[in-house]
């Protein structure tokens, strides 16, 4: 499987290579070529499969996720893991000036309005099929419940409830203070739960290395409340520096599971919940307990029984609930994070995501499934 794919993408880059080398030398030898297109030729096939891969996602599952996306993950990441800084920051930071340069170079007439049109359109054609193939056809997979064999719940108020509440104790019971833990422990620590958990949640591991990396412009992202991100073109895990402590494990197992090809936020969440909270560490049981905490106590803000519930928590708790809150305040800058929230939110709708950026907030669902189905519970053995 590996040598196909490497003879596979040594083809691919073959016709890359030629495409743009054809570009860059067509006004030298005044011939007129067809092999600018192929990228965008390729752009639109990518997108066709796109749509037949979300009618099919047991077939994704199948030989996308479970078989080709392992081997690309491993080798993307093996290259990542060379370079201590973020690959991907520099190829978005590429991306951006890329436009400006080449207006920039026609306008001085270095290259023609016709030459900067189609190398642009090229390389926007290239991030496109690149996107996918690296990563994004794991939108198209099988949902949480078919592939982990969770059965759906119906909506009932009363399990919502129960469940609220088995939360809450364990937020109190696992309460603790993160000044006695690094960051590279927690690292470790992360990385045995989703060994120890693989089978269970349907996860090829190891599918390559998971090195944190920190976001170049943390500031900048914590203005648009952004935590931390996955970065599909060099498979890289990103984590703002502006986390509190008490983030850190939950938010570093959301986006390594993103590399284990888990694109939904909700069940980013959810993966993240159970690496955390079923680990023998208190840091980590803790910070995933409260994130999740944080969800239902979104989810049932109108519920009648909430100050009842909210008054079972410790008061460290709540301290730790306040401090999350402020912090990121703080930070916010309402201007970015409304625009960061938008283009998030089309991201996500435009890969079948229907919920855009709600669809963070249904981990409440995957939890109460998860927690009341006990014939599942049942067949997990440790």
């Amino acid at each position: 499987m590996t040598e196909l794919l490497e003879t596979a993408a040594f083809r691919f880059f073959g016709d890359v290579f030629l495409s743009v080398y054809g570009l860059m030398n067509a006004k030298r030898t005044k011939i007129k070529s067809w092999r600018w297109l192929f990228l965008p030729a390729f752009a639109v096939f990518t997108f066709l499969v796109t749509e037949l891969a979300a009618r099919s996602p047991e077939f994704v599952e199948k030989y996308y996720t479970q078989g080709i996306y392992p081997a690309i993950a491993t080798f993307l990441s093996f290259l990542s893991n060379l370079f201590p800084f973020s690959l991907g920051d520099l190829f978005y930071g590429f991306l951006i000036l890329l436009p400006v340069v080449l207006i920039l170079l026609a306008v001085i007439k270095r290259i023609s309005w016709k030459f900067a049109l189609k190398f642009g359109l090229n390389i926007l054609a290239l991030v496109y099929i690149s996107f996918y193939f690296l990563w994004g056809f794991n939108y198209y997979r099988s949902d949480l419940n078919r592939r982990l064999g969770i059965s759906e719940q119906k909506p009932d108020t009363e399990n919502f409830i129960r469940v609220f509440e088995n939360l809450v104790e364990q937020v109190n019971a696992s309460r603790t203070d993160f000044e006695t833990i690094t960051k590279t422990e927690i690292d470790s620590l992360v990385e045995v739960s989703f060994e120890k958990w693989a089978p269970v949640l349907k996860l090829h591991y190891p599918s390559g290395r998971r090195r944190a990396k920190q976001i170049s412009l943390s500031r900048f992202f914590a203005q648009a409340g952004i935590s931390g991100y996955y970065g599909p073109f060099f498979n890289e895990v990103h984590l703002n520096r502006y986390n509190l402590p008490l983030e850190y494990p939950f938010v570093l197992a959301h986006e390594k599971a993103h590399q284990f090809g888990v694109t939904s936020e909700a069940e980013a969440n959810f993966y993240a919940w159970v690496i955390c909270s079923q680990s023998n560490s208190e840091h980590l049981q803790y910070s995933a307990n409260l994130a999740i905490l944080r969800y239902f106590l979104y989810q049932g803000s109108r519920l009648e029984e909430l100050p009842q519930i909210i008054a079972k928590l410790d008061e460290e708790v709540k301290v730790d609930l306040r401090k999350i809150q402020e912090h990121w305040r703080e930070l916010r800058n309402e201007k970015i994070d409304y625009a960061a929230t938008k283009v998030n939110d089309t991201y996500l709708k435009t890969n079948k995501i229907e919920q855009g950026v709600r669809d963070y907030t249904g981990v409440v669902k995957h939890v109460m499934d998860f927690s009341t189905d006990s014939l599942f519970q049942s067949t997990i053995n440790f």
